[in-house]
Protein backbone atom coordinates (compact mmCIF):
# COMPACT_ATOMS: atom_id res chain seq x y z
CA UNK A 1 0.00 0.00 0.00
CA UNK A 2 1.22 3.16 -0.93
CA UNK A 3 0.38 6.45 0.34
CA UNK A 4 -1.06 9.22 -1.54
CA UNK A 5 -0.89 12.64 -2.13
CA UNK A 6 -4.36 14.46 -1.86
CA UNK A 7 -5.30 17.40 -4.26
CA UNK A 8 -6.09 20.70 -3.05
CA UNK A 9 -8.83 22.83 -3.84
CA UNK A 10 -8.38 24.81 -6.22
CA UNK A 11 -7.97 21.90 -8.76
CA UNK A 12 -9.23 21.12 -11.80
CA UNK A 13 -9.36 17.50 -11.11
CA UNK A 14 -11.62 17.94 -8.40
CA UNK A 15 -14.50 20.09 -10.78
CA UNK A 16 -14.40 16.70 -13.05
CA UNK A 17 -16.96 14.44 -13.23
CA UNK A 18 -15.14 10.87 -12.96
CA UNK A 19 -15.57 8.22 -15.22
CA UNK A 20 -17.08 4.99 -14.62
CA UNK A 21 -14.83 2.15 -13.15
CA UNK A 22 -15.17 -0.08 -16.56
CA UNK A 23 -13.64 -3.76 -14.61
CA UNK A 24 -12.43 -4.45 -11.59
CA UNK A 25 -8.49 -5.69 -11.81
CA UNK A 26 -5.56 -5.41 -9.89
CA UNK A 27 -5.26 -1.67 -10.33
CA UNK A 28 -8.31 -1.12 -8.75
CA UNK A 29 -7.47 -3.14 -5.99
CA UNK A 30 -4.39 -1.33 -5.18
CA UNK A 31 -5.83 1.68 -5.91
CA UNK A 32 -8.62 0.80 -3.11
CA UNK A 33 -5.86 -0.42 -0.88
CA UNK A 34 -3.89 3.13 -1.68
CA UNK A 35 -6.87 5.27 -1.06
CA UNK A 36 -7.63 3.74 2.23
CA UNK A 37 -4.17 3.62 4.19
CA UNK A 38 -4.38 7.66 2.59
CA UNK A 39 -7.87 8.23 4.38
CA UNK A 40 -6.46 6.84 8.02
CA UNK A 41 -3.40 8.12 7.78
CA UNK A 42 -5.26 11.90 6.69
CA UNK A 43 -7.21 11.55 8.97
CA UNK A 44 -9.99 11.46 7.06
CA UNK A 45 -13.90 9.22 7.06
CA UNK A 46 -13.74 8.59 3.50
CA UNK A 47 -12.16 9.73 0.34
CA UNK A 48 -13.01 10.02 -3.40
CA UNK A 49 -10.10 8.76 -6.09
CA UNK A 50 -10.78 12.76 -7.63
CA UNK A 51 -9.24 13.71 -4.69
CA UNK A 52 -5.92 11.39 -5.45
CA UNK A 53 -6.32 12.57 -8.97
CA UNK A 54 -7.78 9.22 -10.50
CA UNK A 55 -10.81 10.73 -12.21
CA UNK A 56 -12.68 7.44 -11.93
CA UNK A 57 -15.94 6.78 -9.84
CA UNK A 58 -14.45 4.72 -6.66
CA UNK A 59 -14.46 6.10 -3.04
CA UNK A 60 -13.32 4.38 -0.31
CA UNK A 61 -14.84 5.33 3.41
CA UNK A 62 -15.40 4.46 7.40
CA UNK A 63 -16.86 6.48 9.76
CA UNK A 64 -16.61 4.19 12.87
CA UNK A 65 -15.25 6.63 15.47
CA UNK A 66 -15.79 4.86 18.82
CA UNK A 67 -12.87 3.83 20.68
CA UNK A 68 -12.25 0.06 20.93
CA UNK A 69 -15.07 -0.41 18.66
CA UNK A 70 -14.06 -2.42 15.38
CA UNK A 71 -12.82 -0.21 11.71
CA UNK A 72 -15.43 -0.91 8.72
CA UNK A 73 -13.39 -0.02 5.72
CA UNK A 74 -15.94 0.14 2.39
CA UNK A 75 -14.49 0.64 -0.98
CA UNK A 76 -17.57 1.61 -3.48
CA UNK A 77 -17.12 1.23 -7.21
CA UNK A 78 -19.40 2.91 -9.34
CA UNK A 79 -21.77 4.15 -6.63
CA UNK A 80 -24.99 5.78 -6.73
CA UNK A 81 -28.06 7.31 -4.99
CA UNK A 82 -31.14 5.39 -5.50
CA UNK A 83 -33.26 6.56 -2.98
CA UNK A 84 -33.27 9.60 -0.26
CA UNK A 85 -35.38 10.36 2.97
CA UNK A 86 -37.66 13.93 3.39
CA UNK A 87 -35.67 14.19 6.16
CA UNK A 88 -33.05 16.43 6.34
CA UNK A 89 -29.83 16.46 8.21
CA UNK A 90 -27.42 18.79 8.69
CA UNK A 91 -23.60 17.97 9.70
CA UNK A 92 -20.50 20.47 10.02
CA UNK A 93 -18.96 19.34 7.02
CA UNK A 94 -14.76 19.67 6.11
CA UNK A 95 -13.17 18.08 3.49
CA UNK A 96 -9.54 16.56 2.77
CA UNK A 97 -9.08 18.47 -0.11
CA UNK A 98 -10.00 21.67 1.78
CA UNK A 99 -7.91 21.42 4.78
CA UNK A 100 -9.27 22.91 8.17
CA UNK A 101 -12.34 24.37 6.61
CA UNK A 102 -16.00 23.49 7.87
CA UNK A 103 -18.97 24.89 7.25
CA UNK A 104 -23.08 23.56 8.07
CA UNK A 105 -24.54 21.41 5.08
CA UNK A 106 -28.10 19.91 4.82
CA UNK A 107 -28.23 16.55 2.90
CA UNK A 108 -30.62 13.85 3.04
CA UNK A 109 -30.65 12.36 6.43
CA UNK A 110 -31.27 8.71 5.41
CA UNK A 111 -29.52 7.43 1.74
CA UNK A 112 -29.93 4.21 0.12
CA UNK A 113 -26.94 3.57 -2.45
CA UNK A 114 -26.17 0.69 -4.62
CA UNK A 115 -22.24 0.35 -5.73
CA UNK A 116 -20.55 -2.74 -7.31
CA UNK A 117 -17.51 -3.97 -4.17
CA UNK A 118 -13.94 -5.35 -5.11
CA UNK A 119 -15.57 -8.40 -5.61
CA UNK A 120 -17.74 -7.22 -8.77
CA UNK A 121 -20.96 -8.14 -6.79
CA UNK A 122 -23.63 -5.30 -6.51
CA UNK A 123 -24.86 -3.94 -2.89
CA UNK A 124 -26.96 -2.05 -1.93
CA UNK A 125 -27.38 -0.46 1.86
CA UNK A 126 -29.45 2.17 3.83
CA UNK A 127 -27.11 4.91 5.50
CA UNK A 128 -28.08 7.24 7.78
CA UNK A 129 -26.38 10.05 10.25
CA UNK A 130 -22.70 10.39 9.80
CA UNK A 131 -22.41 8.06 7.09
CA UNK A 132 -25.05 8.97 5.25
CA UNK A 133 -23.56 12.46 5.28
CA UNK A 134 -20.03 10.99 4.65
CA UNK A 135 -21.26 8.78 1.08
CA UNK A 136 -23.33 11.81 -0.22
CA UNK A 137 -20.23 14.23 0.30
CA UNK A 138 -17.96 11.73 -1.50
CA UNK A 139 -20.29 10.98 -4.17
CA UNK A 140 -20.44 14.83 -4.59
CA UNK A 141 -16.57 14.55 -5.42
CA UNK A 142 -17.47 11.69 -8.47
CA UNK A 143 -19.60 14.40 -9.88
CA UNK A 144 -17.26 17.20 -9.85
CA UNK A 145 -18.98 19.15 -6.34
CA UNK A 146 -17.62 20.24 -3.17
CA UNK A 147 -18.78 20.99 0.02
CA UNK A 148 -18.48 24.18 -0.35
CA UNK A 149 -20.57 24.13 -3.48
CA UNK A 150 -23.66 23.99 -1.26
CA UNK A 151 -22.66 27.63 0.46
CA UNK A 152 -23.34 31.26 -0.22
CA UNK A 153 -20.72 32.75 -3.06
CA UNK A 154 -19.03 34.94 -0.26
CA UNK A 155 -18.27 32.36 2.22
CA UNK A 156 -17.30 29.69 -0.69
CA UNK A 157 -14.77 32.74 -2.17
CA UNK A 158 -13.63 33.30 1.07
CA UNK A 159 -12.24 29.32 1.63
CA UNK A 160 -11.05 28.92 -2.06
CA UNK A 161 -8.73 32.42 -1.16
CA UNK A 162 -7.60 30.76 1.66
CA UNK A 163 -6.93 27.45 -0.51
CA UNK A 164 -5.24 29.40 -2.79
CA UNK A 165 -2.83 30.74 -0.25
CA UNK A 166 -2.41 27.39 1.73
CA UNK A 167 -1.24 26.18 -2.03
CA UNK A 168 1.19 28.87 -2.70
CA UNK A 169 2.63 28.59 1.14
CA UNK A 170 3.55 25.03 -0.19
CA UNK A 171 4.78 25.27 -3.20
CA UNK A 172 7.14 28.01 -1.55
CA UNK A 173 8.01 25.48 1.69
CA UNK A 174 6.00 27.55 4.43
CA UNK A 175 3.34 25.18 5.36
Amino acid sequence: MTRRSILIHPDPRLKTVADPVASIDTEVRRLADDMLETMYDAPGIGLAAPQVGVLHRMLVMDCVKNEGEAPRPMVLINPEIIGVSEEMSTYDEGCLSIPDQYAEVDRPAQVKVKWTDLDGKEVQEEFDGLWATCVQHEIDHLDGKLFIDYLKPLKRQMITRKMQKLKRDIARGKA
